[in-house]
């Protein structure tokens, strides 16, 4: 559809240069368009062991309730958060996913021809939504696969608001480091607001890491977005939310729709914080099955990222989106990096033995073939 077919209304040119973000595919549209009874989705990070069971029956006893309007500030959840955090419910706010308060964050905090800094590549919807907001992205390589903390801070400038922080970061699955990230903040410009993105940071075993929390506790301009939607299993309900100082998180509330996190995700969220147990199962299977993919990876004479997310950066070679889709066509969904400027990787979610043992399987005959 041309721009003729739109409305007779001015429409932004910043608007129509985004690039829209397009999803892996989901497990009924594979089946539907190719025919297949069996799919295996390796393609959006999510936990393959699915959600508590605490969580699955806190949703059936309150279907029943879904006639009511959830709790707009979610009340509860922040209340149970805070404790879990050390901090207080007004330090924290919920969205409809992580991704929602990202959109929430640029909306309020960035202005038109203002600037945001992000590595690249790491997270699209960081540029699509400063985008949406007028804003200038400034892109700073990776260095060895990980964020440059060093060239981000260089390309600040009088103009910069924003500066987001993938840790660990997608697509890669690498970490910045506890020292890296002090030293990024030392003595940073009080104009700037920084947003460290932890998705996957339940996953992370490095001793190094990060603990952004002190930073939100010394009052500083940050930001830590985390969610339910890996770990938790609960990616389909869409719960995420954010972490900062009272005066930060009071003026993203003014923008925050005021039913935004549903019920359904709201009771779900509270009873899988209550099953630590599934949390470690599923830290073990990721943490098992990251050692059986790098070992059977190498065999096959390709490499990869190592990583501290539930996800592996794999190097395929020229051939890589070919490769992605004849795993598509034997029922295997992959999310092919050509998005992200990486078009001689794949993208593979760590899943369960049997699933990992198929996706393996599956790559070699394919690479058998090609060869």
């Amino acid at each position: 559809m041309g721009r003729e077919n739109l409305p007779q209304i001015s429409i932004p040119p910043y608007i129509l240069r985004i690039k829209p973000y397009v999803p892996g595919k989901p497990i009924e549209e594979v089946k539907r368009e190719l025919g297949l009874k069996k799919v295996i989705k390796l393609a959006s990070n999510e936990n393959p062991l699915g959600p508590s069971p605490k969580a699955i029956q806190a949703i059936k006893e309150y279907a029943a309730q879904v006639n009511l309007y959830p709790d707009g500030g979610g009340w509860r959840l922040r209340k149970v958060l805070s404790e879990k955090l050390g901090l207080e419910r007004e330090n924290i706010i919920l969205g409809n996913g992580s991704d929602e308060i990202v959109s929430l964050i640029t909306r309020v905090f960035l202005r038109e021809g203002e600037e945001v800094i992000i590595g690249d590549p790491s997270f699209l919807m960081y540029s699509i939504d400063a985008q949406l907001s007028g804003g200038k992205v400034i892109s700073v390589s990776l260095k060895d696969f990980r964020l440059d903390l060093k060239k981000m801070k260089e390309a600040i400038t009088s103009k910069t608001r924003l500066i987001f922080i993938d840790n660990p970061n997608n697509p890669t699955g690498t970490i910045v480091k506890e020292d890296e990230v002090r030293d990024f903040l030392d003595k940073l410009p009080p104009h700037i607001l920084v947003i460290f993105d932890e998705a996957y940071y339940e996953y992370v075993d490095d001793p190094g890491y990060p603990q952004t929390l002190d930073f939100v506790k010394e009052e500083r301009n940050v930001i830590i977005l985390r969610t339910f939607s890996k770990i938790y299993g609960l990616a389909g309900l869409r719960v995420g939310y954010g972490i900062a100082k009272k005066e930060i998180i009071a003026v993203l509330n003014r923008a925050r729709s005021p039913f935004n996190v549903n019920s359904l995700a709201q009771v779900a969220a509270l009873a899988s914080l209550e099953d630590e147990d599934q949390v470690k199962r599923s830290r073990k299977l990721v943490e098992e099955e990251k050692e059986f993919l790098y070992s059977r990876l190498r065999k096959l004479g390709l490499s990869f990222i190592p990583t501290q997310a539930n996800f592996i950066l794999i190097k395929i070679g020229k051939g890589a989106g070919k490769i992605e889709q004849a795993l598509l066509r034997r029922g295997i969904i992959v999310r092919g990096m050509a998005g992200y400027d990486l078009s001689e990787y794949i993208r593979v979610t760590i899943g369960t033995r049997k699933q990992n043992e198929e996706f393996l399987g599956s790559l070699q005959k394919i690479l058998s073939s090609a060869g």
